[in-house]
């Protein structure tokens, strides 16, 4: 395999250069030096230090990043420019009891922010109303309809969270009928802040807090901080006994991991701080989810982002987009409960959706020979492309725009995710920029936008000159499989398992750890979920053995040879711990494989 720049690349973990699912299998190098000092100062297995080495954590910085507590990595809120503003201004509103909503984003990020904003308010004695767009009806971010009809409702002050940064014409239009606005957001922006009586984004390009990596939740937890820190330098009514916004770290490590944020920095500290937070389940909203989706607790970020996450999501995507704000605001469990009902039955909905048009988009991604993948049906529901799309990136390891909606005359709605290394919230936004889409906009690695279905021809035209030497540069590691060590069926075990959670939590920019097993067998396969999932047994030549799932793997190259008994194979997998019935055990949960032959 040749690099990018046509050098040869390095040689390929197990000699797997193109594996079942198309990936290039390789070992991340690690500082033997570095790995001793990790073992020998933090007292870690060599497994684990090697993968500390390996990510990168110098030996300065391991301390922090085993132990990542808010005291070491909280910021000065006063380094995020118009912070102190936004908290002079939200602090008279309590002070005065102004009437003030608070105007979220329909995604998890969005809710968890409005959520953690309304807690807040309601620990200071004043309520918040509540506004989410429909996704359908009004689309993304705020609009001159929904400001119109906050004005109408009584609102003095707005405050938009995950959404407003860009919100040029709608925030005019609010400045027009008299009405306020405050913007916490943290997508990328391209020019000047938009009118407002402060807009606070650690993307701004003139905030010099660094804190770019935040989603809206993590924003709005300092802005929290920084209003705490207003009212006691006012000396408020109720300073001495103000809001403990450490108790609200759940909702803002749910915001984190759900919006794919690196879990790096301070971001680190808010999930890892934020799970303990979780495991104490004192939010009634995320107690009934959990017990809705039959979990009796959860407190790992797999609970985050495969178990909370979609529920909260379904509402926003085939329902009512307010739910997931309302469910997390909420203190009453019959409320919460209904909520979480709802949303259950909507996710289910939403799983039919998708399933239903994922095997279109599958095979038009696959027919689509450009460097940015872009298809769309107007049958297609905007609520479920999303999912779409990443699925689809999966596939085809480029970055993929899913269209869907529209009736005959309306504009299609887009939703897009990237590989690592291409900035696609970048070109969308320019894209809009150009006036080929209508609006558009997002991060490094998702994006969204609105678009005429008669320029999507345009939109790929423009995306490949655009993004065409990015993504040449990115090819390689998109297809790359990074192995952190190489491993035996009987290695995997509950004291590995133990290590591995010391180095955790895991997630975007400090991925779950991926073990090489060499030369194992098949002995054992079954389809679980109609056929969905396979559940195996791999054992190595010594007679040592490991349970495991591929999770989709169902009619794919992976699924069909963990069918044949006796199969020789190279698995990369992650290690788990499985306490269904009770117990506790090691399984592993199969990333990849790739056919092995004899000797």
């Amino acid at each position: 395999m040749a690099a990018a720049d046509g050098s040869q690349a390095p040689r390929a973990f197990l000699g797997v250069a193109r594996s079942l699912s198309g990936k290039y299998w390789r070992e991340r190098p690690a500082d033997l030096g570095l790995v001793e000092s990790h073992r020998r100062k933090l007292q870690l297995p060599e497994v684990a230090a090697r993968m500390l080495a390996a990510r990168g954590v110098s030996a300065e910085d391991a301390p922090g990043f085993l132990d990542p507590t808010l005291r070491r990595f909280f910021p000065d809120p006063s380094t995020f420019i118009d912070m102190d503003k936004a908290a002079a201004i939200l602090e008279d509103a309590i002070q005065d009891g102004r009437k003030v909503a608070v105007f979220a984003d329909y995604d998890v990020d969005g809710g968890t922010s409005a959520a953690l904003l309304v807690r807040y308010f309601r620990a200071r004695g004043r309520d918040l109303v509540i506004y989410v767009p429909d996704r359908m009806k009004e689309g993304y971010g705020p609009s001159a309809y929904a400001f119109e009809r906050l004005k109408e409702m009584g609102m003095d002050l707005v405050v938009t969270v995950d959404c407003g940064a860009a919100a040029h014409g709608p925030l005019e239009a609010a400045a027009a009928l008299g009405l306020q606005v405050v913007v916490f957001d943290h997508h990328l922006m391209s020019g000047p802040p938009p009118p407002s009586l402060a807009c606070v984004n650690p993307n701004r390009p003139d905030c010099p807090s660094g804190q770019g990596a935040l989603t809206a939740a993590g924003v709005v937890l300092v802005a929290l901080a920084a209003l705490n820190r207003e009212a006691r330098k006012r000396g408020s009514i109720g300073s001495n006994h103000l809001p403990d916004i450490l108790q609200l770290l759940d909702l803002s490590a749910l915001g984190t991991v759900c919006d794919v944020a690196p879990l790096t920095g301070f971001n680190r500290a808010i999930v890892a701080q934020g799970l303990k937070i979780l495991a104490k389940q004192n939010n009634p909203g995320l107690k009934a989810l959990a017990a809705g989706a039959g979990r009796e607790s959860v407190g790992q970020v797999y609970d985050l982002g495969f178990i909370l996450g979609p529920r909260l999501n379904a509402g926003g995507r085939v329902g009512d987009s307010s739910l997931a704000a309302r469910l997390l605001s909420t203190d009453d469990p019959a409320e919460a409960a209904r909520i979480a009902a709802e949303l259950e039955a909507l996710n289910a909905e939403r799983r039919q959706r998708e399933a239903d048009m994922l095997l279109e988009a599958a095979n038009a991604a696959d027919a689509d020979k450009n460097p940015v993948i872009v298809v769309g049906q107007p049958h297609w529901h905007p609520g479920v492309i999303g999912i779409a799309a990443g699925r689809l990136k999966e596939r085809t390891l480029k970055p993929t725009i899913v269209l869907g909606g529209g009736g005959e005359g309306e504009p299609a709605k887009g939703s897009g995710r990237s590989v690592t290394g291409v900035n696609l919230g970048r070109a969308v936004a320019a894209a809009a920029r150009e006036g080929i889409a209508l609006a558009g906009g997002g991060h490094a690695m998702a994006a969204g936008l609105t678009i005429a279905w008669d320029r999507v021809d345009d939109l790929r035209a423009f995306l490949a000159e655009t993004m065409g030497a990015e993504i040449s540069a990115a090819a390689d590691e998109a297809r790359t499989l990074w192995i952190d060590a190489a491993a035996a069926p009987g290695a995997i075990d509950l004291p590995l398992l133990d290590a591995m959670d010391r180095i955790g939590p895991y997630g975007a920019g400090h991925p779950e750890p991926i073990f090489g097993l060499a030369d194992v067998r098949v002995s054992y396969s079954a389809p679980v979920k109609g056929g969905e999932h396979v559940r195996f047994v791999l054992e190595d030549p010594a007679g040592r053995k490991v349970r495991g799932i591929a999770f989709r793997a169902g009619g794919q190259p992976i699924g069909d040879v963990l069918s044949r008994k006796g199969a020789l194979i190279h698995a990369a997998v992650r290690a788990k711990r499985n306490t269904f019935g009770g117990g506790e055990k090691a399984e592993v949960e199969l990333v990849d494989a790739a056919e092995s032959k004899p000797g």
